[in-house]
């Protein structure tokens, strides 16, 4: 394995999170963590990098109060030198978060940088700084890479349990020192309340960590907002953002389960007073975007997109889908045409022509639902359907259509490498496609695998759809529905690509990092 090594890099860590130390879990429960407040500016809820290229990345923070947000980087961790980089005035209608882009970084070097905040009335008075690292893509093939994938997070009710040392998950993630992580949805479950407890299942109770935008379905920014903060009073992921740039995509849970445009929420569901899903997307998705460093989602950026592609080198793009945004109503599924599909037309004519442009060894599709797993969706009270598939095993009817497009395309265009990641559905699978078991076969084999949850309940394996011949080769599931946290079930995945060899590794994890199934992968090899 050619991934190049890099001493040190956990040191750095454990010194960088001295600043985050306030927000460390409380032995109680009932109220969130309390800032120590001073006359300075702080930035308890740690940093964040995100989208990092061969030259550039993008630094969060969030201020306790009006700031001055100030990143210096350096090659070392002594910060000799630094150079500095003045970013926004942190303020209450960006709820006091900000991203400042880097630039002109040097390529597959370590970067070291800092974050202080500063007096906006006295530059001269700053918080203590808050540090973090990241590592800038190479240019060189021989470096390879690594990096690891999963979604939903405290859903079904299961938030930080301090009794369980909170979201473990990312511990053992960290101990990969992947080169980022690319988060598949449901980031937060704002459509789910997080009590002081819970019962478990057999006996016992489930603490949580409890907050006031917690205790009710998010409606309001405020709300929407008081969700992501939720997440960040974990000092697992505080310290695994300061490890690792993430690649992130929204799913359902950002606003509420199963949304799609224009849908209207009905009398019978009491929790919500606002009834538009549209006016509640609005919300989520500001939140959305300063909550997290992401280009796309700054103001001024073309229709605040979510999807976009990500090079990572000669060896590696990532292709991030948004199939939630532009996709059609739920519905039973099964219309002969279907122009809008999952994913809008102007969307699949992006990825087209990316998956065409694209000369790098392997393609990676992020997509924020599986493909062949059926996933239902009963919240109206009518036999709908979520994701792609609906359970006809025939030729492809509604989303599928789409989806077909989609593979004739990377087929005719001789397009290879293609690769789908995938969360969602609560469980770990390794599903294999392939036209010799499919009603459509106009296709090239291809692999999609699924990870999750990272802390949220875990369910009973999907039904397969046999339009494009998914073999599910691995599964690891629970057999009732709502396993908590505490009951296993937690997964993550590795993408590991050899540098010299250009071979393609995936790993399924548990929560404690231990390997459940692993497969490599050929470079440009067909049928594999």
């Amino acid at each position: 394995m050619s991934h190049r090594p890099l001493p040190g890099r956990r040191s750095v860590l454990r010194g960088s999170l001295a600043a985050s130390a306030a927000l460390t879990l409380p032995a109680g429960l009932g109220t969130a963590p309390a800032f120590a407040r001073s006359g300075r500016p702080e930035a308890g809820w740690g940093v964040q990098t995100g989208d990092v290229t061969s030259d550039s990345g993008l630094v969060w923070v969030r201020a306790d109060r009006p700031a001055r947000m100030i990143v210096e980087t350096s090659a070392t961790e002594s910060f000799r030198a630094p150079r500095r980089w003045h970013g926004p005035l942190l303020g209450a209608g960006t709820d006091f978060t900000g991203t400042t882009r880097l630039h002109g970084l040097p390529s597959g070097e370590q970067i070291h940088y800092r974050v202080l905040l500063a007096d906006p009335d006295d530059p001269r008075r700053t918080g203590e700084p808050v540090t973090g690292t990241f590592r800038t893509v190479s240019r060189r093939r021989r470096d390879g890479v690594r990096f690891l994938w999963s979604g939903d997070l405290a859903g079904q009710g299961w938030g930080i349990n301090p009794d369980l040392g909170g979201y473990r998950i990312y511990d053992a993630m960290a101990r990969l020192d992947p080169d980022f992580f690319l988060c598949s949805g449901d980031n937060i479950y704002a459509d789910g309340p997080i009590s002081e407890t819970q019962a478990l299942p057999g006996g016992g109770t489930w603490r949580n960590v409890t907050t006031e935008e917690k205790a009710k379905v998010a409606e309001t920014l405020a709300e929407y907002r008081g969700n992501f903060r939720y997440n960040l009073l974990d000092a697992n992921l505080r310290a695994f953002n300061a490890q690792v740039p993430s690649v992130v995509q929204w799913d359902d849970h950002e606003v509420r389960n199963n949304w799609y445009p224009g849908e209207v929420i009905a009398t019978t569901d009491t929790r919500y007073t606002e009834k538009s899903v549209d006016v509640l997307a609005a919300r989520a998705r500001r939140a959305f975007s300063e909550y997290f460093p992401l280009p796309t989602l700054r103001p001024g950026a073309r229709e605040g997109r979510v999807y976009r592609v990500l090079r990572q080198g000669p060896l590696l793009d990532v292709f991030v889908l948004d199939m939630r945004t532009y996709r059609n109503a739920n519905s039973p599924d099964d219309q002969t045409t279907d122009p809008q599909g999952i994913l809008g037309r102007e969307q699949l004519e992006w990825l087209k022509r990316e998956l065409a442009r694209s000369r790098a060894v392997w393609k990676v599709i992020a997509a924020d639902m599986p493909i062949g797993l059926v996933v239902p969706d009963a919240t109206e009270g009518r036999p709908n359907f979520e994701a792609v598939a609906q359970g006809d095993p025939g030729a492809p009817l509604g989303r599928e259509l789409q989806i077909a497009e989609l593979l004739r395309f990377v087929k005719h265009r001789r397009i290879t490498g293609t690769l789908w990641l995938t969360a969602d559905v609560h469980h770990t699978s390794a599903q294999h496609y392939h036209p010799s078991r499919a009603a459509f076969t106009d296709f090239e084999p291809f692999w999609e695998f699924v990870s999750g949850p990272l802390n949220a309940g875990a369910f009973p394996a999907s039904p397969l759809d046999g339009t494009f011949g998914p073999e599910r080769v691995f599964v690891k599931a629970p057999t009732a529905s709502n396993v908590s946290p505490a009951g296993g079930y937690q997964f993550f995945g590795e993408v590991d690509i050899d540098g010299g060899s250009g071979e393609l590794t995936v790993r399924l994890r548990e929560q404690d990092g231990s390997v459940l199934f692993s497969r490599t992968l050929q470079p440009g090899r067909v049928g594999q």
